[in-house]
């Protein structure tokens, strides 16, 4: 029935199957706008945040999206900026992923506010001193860079592709595309390094703060570095994901292998960063605010020595020295596990800059306080994922995401 829709030369499943299929996601997206809804009318009760925890799951969720969007920016700015004309074949999929993840932290940030009404205060009212407000402000306009990146790839769908005046103005932002691409890249680096910033100038949480440059803490360059570096993993670990559900090769082996060897050498030289950073702290900084290493750890099943090592050596070392290598990136399942690894690296790093930042004790009386989030909180940082896969779903039906699909995909009578 849809089949005027889908693009020359390809297959897709039956409509009846694709219908199935995204009426099962939006049931748990509705569950997740349920959710969200309570917390909107009835307030940030519903939720598990307390005088330890300010932040609920769905912040860590924010920030962990906004990394692994990453790969939107870095990969733009390789294809346009640099000249990797190889990208040119998964760039359409990194700026699909890239506008999900920063429609998803919008909502993100929609929900933590509680009262979305008020949404506009940030920009009418906005803290000049707030690292917070720099990051909101780029974050929103990154977000229009990333609509305007989607558009083009929207009006090539087959049909809209047919009206005069969409095909010439598809056409005439590719030429252009440069130029956002390098906006792109310039907002990125500012809203990802104060997201960092944030935690590094926080004076009274020993466990993030950090000595820097002039006013900017080394987590600064930190977050704008791990994003840059993990961000592509995520594009190719999904690209991976879709290539098995959908049963089809959609990427040539030599692109996979340009991103992930880029990406690996990205990762060692932020891994490498990331110790000196952390044995810094270790060995300068804490102790002279009188603390040891250990005080920052607990033997409590959420915030043990074993993050550190999850971080660094298991999502950070092992898929970094994987990727830099040949027989890692042409190995198949060598290469996935490296790029899941990464995904889950970069995403241990800002849960523990931002849970376990606020859970360290500071102060005589305080505790090893334990967070178990809500169902509320849980089904909002599901809501994304299911908006996500529909967001995915219908992108990959109707538009021409992977300009190699009908080359590796020939359809045979």
């Amino acid at each position: 029935m849809d089949s005027a829709l889908i693009p020359k030369g390809v297959q897709r499943c039956s409509l009846g199957k694709f219908t199935l299929f995204i009426g099962a996601v939006s049931a748990v997206l509705l569950w997740g706008v349920y959710a969200m809804l309570l917390c909107w009318l009835k307030g940030l009760n519903q939720t598990n945040m307390n005088d330890y925890y300010g932040f609920a799951l769905w912040i860590w969720a924010d920030l962990a999206v906004i990394a692994l969007g990453g790969g939107a920016f870095f990969t733009g700015f390789l294809r346009y900026i640099v000249g990797k004309n190889e990208l040119k074949n998964i760039i359409n999929y990194a700026v699909l992923i890239g506008f999900i993840c920063y429609s998803s932290a919008l909502l993100i940030l929609a929900i933590d506010i509680g009262q979305p009404l008020r949404g506009w205060f940030i920009f009418w009212h906005a803290n000049v001193h707030s690292m917070l407000t720099e990051v909101a402000f780029c974050l929103s306009c990154y977000f229009g860079v990333l609509t305007i990146e989607y558009i083009p790839l929207v009006l090539e769908n087959r049909q809209l592709n047919k009206v005069p005046f969409f095909h010439n103005l598809a056409h005439n932002m590719h030429e252009v595309m440069a130029v956002f691409a390098a906006t792109g890249a310039f907002l990125s680096f500012f809203h990802q390094g104060s997201l960092g910033g944030v935690a590094g100038v926080l004076f009274g949480r020993p466990f993030a703060y950090r000595e820097g440059v002039f006013i900017w803490p080394w987590t600064f360059f930190l977050f704008t570095w791990s994003a840059a570096a993990y961000g592509p993993c995520f594009t190719l670990s999904l690209t991976k994901l879709l290539e098995k559900v959908s049963g089809k090769k959609l990427v040539k082996d030599n692109v996979v292998e340009l991103l992930a060897k880029i990406s690996g050498w990205m990762i060692i030289t932020y891994i490498i960063a990331k110790i000196a950073d952390t044995w810094y702290w270790a060995a300068v900084t804490a102790p002279e605010g009188g603390f040891t290493l250990m005080d920052f750890y607990s033997n409590n099943p959420l915030y043990g020595i074993w993050i550190l090592v999850l971080e660094i050596v298991i999502g950070g070392i092992i898929p970094g020295l994987i990727l830099i290598t040949e027989t890692g990136r042409k190995n198949k399942f060598l290469l996935i596990t490296a790029i899941i690894l990464a995904c889950i690296g970069v995403s241990v790093n800002r849960w523990v800059m931002v849970l376990q930042v606020m859970a360290v004790p500071v102060m005589s009386f305080d505790i090893w306080a334990m967070y178990i989030p809500s169902w509320q909180e849980v089904a909002t940082t599901i809501l994304p994922v299911a908006y996500g896969v529909i967001l995915v779903a219908l992108s990959y039906r109707y538009l021409p995401i992977f300009p190699q699909e009908r080359e590796l995909n020939p359809i045979t009578d």
